[in-house]
């Protein structure tokens, strides 16, 4: 295949022409995936309506260890989770699944039936975000650590919708609580670049009062959402994000009526434990992830 890559930003999201998605693709193909990937966070693919359950598990095999759909959410599939508006509307920033210790290496995302307005998804640079900030913030963010969990701002939004299905969604969700310290600025594990990590789980940066950790996680929360550090992308039926999850934010934009049904099907790669600058992992303080990924455990604190 002849794999065309079609730059759409200067930090973030590219497109790419000439691949068609599927468990046979050949091996210099998913190199330059890969490799596109790893410098562009996000891409994308249009017209790969072929592609089932099936053939996007197997195509998320060639990248990675796909993991169990979700920690907690378990009645949606044996293979992948469904992101689907009837059940709840995930309309926050945040990296997915941070609060496990091995946070999720990357997903996959096939529409399945989308709104016929709105409903787009914007993802943000972790590692722009880092870079652009200047030298006494960095060290400010590197000397930091945050604690993530699945009780979280994101619930409180669901629960002001009293659909009963919203409610289900959260009491499942939250089934088993998980709490884990991260770093908040990560070495990603591939390319070496520093990220930011945090996102709409994190529930305290550690060591400082409740003002102080809300002004913190404000003030490098921000810079990863600035616009020039993001990229948004109008889905059309048979298309296929791919995004390192360990390098981004993504925050699916609620811009479309009760009415309208949207639903797309994700499957997530198992990661590592993150590492911070200092050489120190990810610490769990609650939870045990090992049923949800299978991801090597060598780093682990």
């Amino acid at each position: 295949m002849s794999v065309d890559v079609v730059r759409l930003g200067a930090h973030i999201g590219a497109r790419i022409d000439g691949v068609r998605l599927g468990g046979d693709l050949d091996a210099r193909t998913v190199t330059a995936v890969r490799a596109a990937l790893a410098e562009h966070k996000v891409i994308f693919f249009r017209g790969q309506h072929h592609l089932t359950e099936d053939g996007q598990y197997e195509f998320a095999r060639l990248l990675g260890t796909p993991t169990t759909p979700h920690p907690t959410v378990t009645s949606a599939g044996a293979k992948s989770l469904a992101i689907d508006s009837q059940q709840t509307r995930s309309n926050v920033w945040h990296t997915d699944v941070t609060f496990v210790d091995r946070v999720p290496k990357a997903s996959i995302l096939r529409a399945v039936a989308l709104p016929s307005y709105g409903g787009s998804t914007t993802w943000a640079s972790t590692v722009a975000a880092y870079n652009s900030l200047p030298e006494p913030l960095k060290r400010l963010a590197e000397s930091l650590r945050a604690r993530h969990s699945n009780r979280y701002d994101y619930a409180a939004e669901v629960e002001q919708r009293p659909a009963d299905t919203d409610r289900a969604y959260r009491r499942e969700f939250e089934s088993t609580y998980f709490e884990t310290e991260h770093p908040v600025v990560e070495v990603h594990p591939d390319t070496g670049e520093r990220a930011l990590l945090l996102g709409c789980f994190v529930k305290e940066i550690v060591g400082v009062s409740s003002s102080e950790s809300r002004a913190l996680f404000r003030l490098f929360q921000d810079r990863i959402t600035r616009l020039e550090h993001t990229t948004r992308w109008d889905w059309e039926l048979g298309d296929v994000a791919i995004w390192d999850n360990r390098a981004t934010q993504h925050y699916a934009i609620d811009d479309y009526d009760g009415s309208e049904h949207r639903r797309l099907t994700r499957i997530t790669l198992a990661g590592e434990v993150p590492v911070g600058v200092d050489g120190t992992t990810s610490t769990v303080i609650a939870g045990d992830a090992d049923p949800y990924t299978a991801a090597p455990l060598e780093h682990a604190a």
